[in-house]
């Protein structure tokens, strides 16, 4: 009796697998699977039809809070998981996430995640030196970003009407719930690949700042507990209390400082996903969920 929302914007690499993973050893109707293609101009609403159980709406403009609203909108069932294309969740994984804001015996929580893995295996040095620092920030524990997939039960869904036209949803979702609201399940990974060229790693961050920024500055939008930008914290909290690290932290420095700059320069269309192509070509790894940079 669980809703699983995705939104799908030119998916047709990642698509299938993510939605065969999910489905094998499934009940007939145990999940209520809605496929948002927005705005494609490949065959990610083909694949996900050609799948037996699996609502489809294809829309013509690409922009991920209207498609997670007309998800929603098409969603008959609480809990509901809203699941990024990418991501490979398995049945378990996303029984065990609906079970975490289900259970009376977790109460208060609201909200769920899955464990965050980095997949480095096919990155360069400075992308693993800046992950080296940002997989250490404080700010990743007990939080719903960067994981590709998080769970509301109805009354954590209750907590907002409609996504707002942001880019940081997940972070947005972050900021509806109290820590004791909010939980990770460690029994189920979410294996973010990371870009595979530095450049790819600098236009992810460009766009993760800029969504960042956007959504602090609605104050009528975030929630109360939305998070603010520690820009010190990876000296502070990761780099001092381990000087090993230290050239790792400089290259996050200037990583960080460089997509700083380019985040002021004017950002791309309205509703552009701009996500990282790198990490899906070649053998497409799974997971490229948006990191939160605590810089930003």
């Amino acid at each position: 009796m669980t809703s699983i929302v995705i939104a799908a914007h030119n998916e047709a690499a990642v698509i299938g697998r993510c939605l065969d993973t999910l489905l094998a050893g499934t009940e007939p109707g145990e999940f209520d699977v809605i496929v948002v293609a927005n705005g494609c101009t490949d065959a990610t609403a083909q694949i996900a039809a050609a799948r037996p159980g699996i609502s489809v709406l294809d829309l013509p403009e690409a922009g991920k809070a209207p498609a997670l609203n007309a998800g929603d909108a098409l969603a008959r069932r609480f809990p509901r998981i809203y699941l990024d294309a990418d991501i490979v969740i398995s049945a378990d994984g996303a029984r065990a996430l609906r079970d975490a804001v289900t259970d009376p015996a977790a109460a208060p929580v609201l909200a769920a995640t899955a464990r965050r893995e980095l997949d480095l295996s096919r990155s360069p040095l400075l992308v693993r030196a800046y992950y080296a620092i940002s997989s250490r920030l404080p700010a990743f524990q007990n939080a719903l970003f960067g994981r590709g997939v998080i769970a509301l039960s109805a009354e954590g869904r209750a907590r907002f009407g409609r996504f707002p036209d942001v880019v940081a949803d997940d972070l947005f979702l972050d900021s509806l719930f109290s820590a004791a609201e909010k939980r990770e399940v460690g029994s189920v990974s979410s294996r973010v690949a990371v870009p595979r060229r530095t450049s790819a790693l600098v236009r992810r961050l460009v766009r993760v700042r800029r969504g960042n920024a956007g959504l602090r500055a609605q104050a009528a939008v975030a929630g109360p507990g939305v998070r603010g930008a520690a820009r010190t914290s990876w000296l502070r909290d990761v780099a001092l209390r381990d000087p090993a690290l230290l050239p790792a932290a400089a290259c996050y420095a200037g990583i960080t400082l460089l997509a700083a700059g380019l985040a002021r320069l004017p950002a791309q269309p309205a509703g552009a996903w701009g996500f990282d192509n790198s990490s899906r070509s070649g053998d497409h790894q799974p997971g490229n969920a948006e990191v939160f940079d605590e810089r930003g």
